[in-house]
């Protein structure tokens, strides 16, 4: 099929060639999932692999992701310039960028609108925690990007502040994007946060959710740095267990308030993940000085005035 002039990039003759087929085969063979499973329509959405020094693959604009071949993927660099393909590339490959040269260890990232994550983007409802073991090990808290233009650099630093500890982030009205070390994990963190938000809905219908007791969501948290996953929390010590709130600075500089619970219950208060406390944590929470109980304070009270009389 003929690339429509306006699509279409010429390059001079000492163009690279490209030759990682493998790569290509790999971007098409997501594309298609992410087409099959309606997380994106139409032209919808964008891929990314990282395969050099300062070069990534990528899906171009204006192409259906379940419809392209290797031929279609473009090359750029990692300020954007695009140095292979003869379809333009995606005006959203910044926002891959951005997180690439922030974080080495990324290697691909998956950008789309699956429709039950992008409900909670576009309703600002933050995604619980501390609900579903499979979630807690392979997710974690849910950031939310606040809401630019997509397609320039102010759209594509939107993310810059969600980035440690995080593998997936909420776009604000917008989608999601999921990044690994490798495009099939990244494209899984996808598939794991748009079934937990379908089951989280599903869930609304039938009445309040129950959340896990503190004792077994720590349990995950400890599986989780075994296996090697990071998770916001490490990083963020005085963040609440369940509470949403390792980015919560970010948020409140923002002066945005989207993030309360107004479609689900709050979850239960287990204070920070480095300070355990709560019946259900398998610990005592620490005692409070006598004088701060104002019913002791209030016996010590009548005692000093029983013994004034006596005196």
């Amino acid at each position: 099929m003929a690339i429509p002039e306006h699509l279409r990039v010429d390059f001079p003759n000492d163009a690279p060639e490209l030759n990682d087929d493998a790569v290509k085969e790999e971007i098409c063979e997501i594309g298609r999932r992410v087409y099959n499973r309606g997380y994106a329509a139409a032209n919808d959405g964008n891929i990314s692999v990282r395969v050099g020094e300062n070069m990534v693959l990528c899906t171009p604009t204006m192409i259906c992701k379940g419809f392209m071949t290797p031929e279609d993927i473009c090359g750029v660099d990692l300020d954007g310039n695009q140095i292979y393909g003869q379809r333009k590339r995606t005006s959203e490959i910044l926002l891959h960028l951005s997180i690439m040269k922030n974080r080495p260890d990324v290697k691909a990232c998956v950008h789309c609108h699956p429709p039950h994550a992008t409900a909670f983007s576009v309703a600002g409802e933050p995604v619980p925690q501390g609900v579903l073991p499979e979630v807690e090990v392979f997710l974690g808290e849910t950031p939310f990007a606040p809401y630019e233009t997509p397609g320039g650099q102010e759209f594509a630093d939107t993310v810059l502040p969600f980035l440690k500890g995080t593998n997936h982030i909420i776009l604000k009205n917008h989608g999601t994007i999921s990044f690994g070390p490798t495009l099939e994990e990244a494209y899984w963190k996808t598939e794991v946060l748009d079934a937990y938000c379908r089951i989280l809905m599903l869930a609304k219908q039938l009445g309040p959710i129950d959340y896990l007791a503190e004792r077994h969501t720590r349990e995950l948290l400890e599986l989780k740095q075994k296996l090697g996953f990071d998770d916001p929390r490490f990083h963020y010590p005085e963040a609440d267990l369940v509470g949403n709130t390792a980015f919560r600075k970010i948020y409140e500089g923002d002066g945005d308030n989207l993030y309360a619970p107004k479609a689900f219950n709050p979850p239960p208060k287990f204070g920070p993940i480095g300070k355990p406390a709560g019946k259900n944590s398998g610990e005592l929470p620490p005692t409070p000085p006598l004088k701060d109980d104002p019913f002791v304070t209030a016996i010590a009270e009548k005692v000093v005035e029983l013994m004034s009389k006596k005196g």
